[in-house]
């Protein structure tokens, strides 16, 4: 783009002022759900296609207890998620990802020289679901 010339879409259209993923002003379509939908398809009238997303009482793939993790969620973590790894329910688990079957555990009292745990990570089967739901709560797993 040579100084002077406005950006501009196809057919010489300014993108300026558009919606996040290209349409007008009042998209519908915020951020965090257009990085989610971005290996997926959009419909022609710039909504997202009918998408295949998990019940909203069930935990997310991917959680962790860091807070500088940018899988931190500390509304999903203070409802208690519940982790079962290799037919096992566990609770000293760091971080987890359903979608590529594996945990983050802490190694012993091993501290790295910023201060925080050590942690190894272990793949295996992984299930994961809210405890505030009780007995009956939805489980998350792969397949």
């Amino acid at each position: 783009m040579r100084k002077g010339e406005r950006a501009s879409g196809e057919g010489g259209q300014s993108t300026i002022g558009r919606g996040i993923c290209g349409c007008d002003d009042d998209c519908p379509i915020d951020l965090p759900t257009l990085l989610r939908l971005s290996a997926g398809a959009m419909s022609e009238d710039n909504t997202p296609a009918a998408a295949a997303e998990p019940a909203a009482d069930t935990p997310p793939d991917h959680l962790s207890v860091d807070p500088s993790s940018p899988f931190f969620d500390e509304d999903k973590l203070r409802r208690g998620v519940g982790i079962r790894f290799k037919e096992r329910v566990r609770t000293d688990i760091e971080e987890y990802c359903i979608s590529e079957g594996w945990v983050r555990v802490q190694a012993g009292k091993a501290m790295d020289r910023r201060g925080r745990p050590l942690t190894l990570k272990l793949s295996g089967a992984v299930e994961a679901w809210y405890e505030d739901l009780g007995e009956g709560a939805p489980v998350i797993r792969k397949g």
